[in-house]
């Protein structure tokens, strides 16, 4: 068995994808402008909790974007902030707002020590602080927040992609709904008396994401297959998506949730054309095949 993808993990400077074998880890840091291609070997394994390997050397479905069994899933849950299981976590958390286009905001808590990896996991285009404060004191606002605003904790990530294309090119302009509401957020009444308030400092992700003047997406990646190869130029990732330029205009988003757990090799060379041989869905049409250049190398 060989090195196995664990996804994509965010720094405040960029994005780099992890690779684990057994107990080690290794990561490859982002580049756009770059080629990236690769082919699916074998099966699909559980990704396990948290870096710990699955006990079961579980096979899961491609289609999976968590990537792990029942009871992996069920363990990573139990111990989840997002999924409101724990409530005696000392540690101080922060209350921001996030926003990933045009309307499209949504109110969440994250822990302090985390700084912004939490905003650019998700694909915040925009965000601002709120405050800090408790756990619960936290998660108060967060819900009073959502119920008097009428923003949501969650947004699907088929929506963050939708709406990405339209992206206003001025940061202001960016910026101008997160101020809007911060400002409606603090002239609430019924924050916790525990909650340090935060001043509105918008901080922009477009330049990290390198989404600025990046065309738009054409078609989603479905899965990942067996021998199936995936190749193109990394032009702009965001969140869990990296968006491959491939040729012929197209412009694909593989969601590197569903890359997780599968070992990876080269595209390989003297493969002639080569292309992206696994299931595509087509933004606003039916799937079809996408012929596509395939570099040597891995990444």
């Amino acid at each position: 068995m060989g090195w196995r993808c664990g996804g994509l993990r965010w720094r405040p400077d960029g994005g780099e994808l992890v690779w684990r074998d057994g107990g080690c880890e290794r990561r490859s840091a982002l580049g756009y402008g770059r080629d990236l291609g690769f082919r699916a070997v074998g099966e699909r394994h559980c990704a396990g909790v948290r870096g710990q390997v699955c006990p079961l050397g579980a096979v899961v479905g491609g289609r999976s974007t968590g990537g792990q069994c029942p009871e992996c899933a069920r363990l990573d849950r139990s111990r989840s902030v997002a999924a409101d299981t724990v409530a005696d976590d000392p540690q101080p958390y922060t209350v921001y707002l996030a926003w990933f286009g045009p309307g499209m905001v949504k109110v969440g808590i994250t822990a302090e020590a985390r700084g912004s990896a939490r905003l650019l996991e998700q694909g915040a285009v925009v965000f601002t602080r709120l405050g800090r404060g408790p756990l619960m004191a936290a998660r108060r606002t967060e819900e009073l927040l959502r119920t008097a605003l009428g923003v949501p904790d969650r947004v699907p990530y088929a929506a963050k992609r939708a709406v990405r294309a339209a992206l206003p090119v001025d940061p202001a302009e960016r910026a101008s709904e997160i101020r809007e509401l911060y400002g409606r957020a603090v002239a609430l009444a019924g924050w916790p008396e525990s909650l340090e308030r935060a001043e509105c400092e918008p901080v922009d992700h477009v330049g990290v994401f390198g989404l600025a003047g990046t065309p738009p997406v054409t078609g989603v990646i479905g899965e990942l297959v067996d021998g199936g190869r995936v190749a193109g130029r990394l032009v702009a990732a965001a969140g869990p998506d990296l968006h491959l330029e491939c040729g012929d205009g197209a412009v694909l988003v593989l969601d590197t949730r569903l890359v997780r757990g599968w070992e990876l090799a080269s595209a390989g060379s003297g493969t002639g054309t080569g292309g992206v041989t696994v299931p595509v869905r087509h933004v606003g049409g039916a799937d079809r095949a996408v012929r596509v250049h395939v570099q040597g190398g891995l990444f």
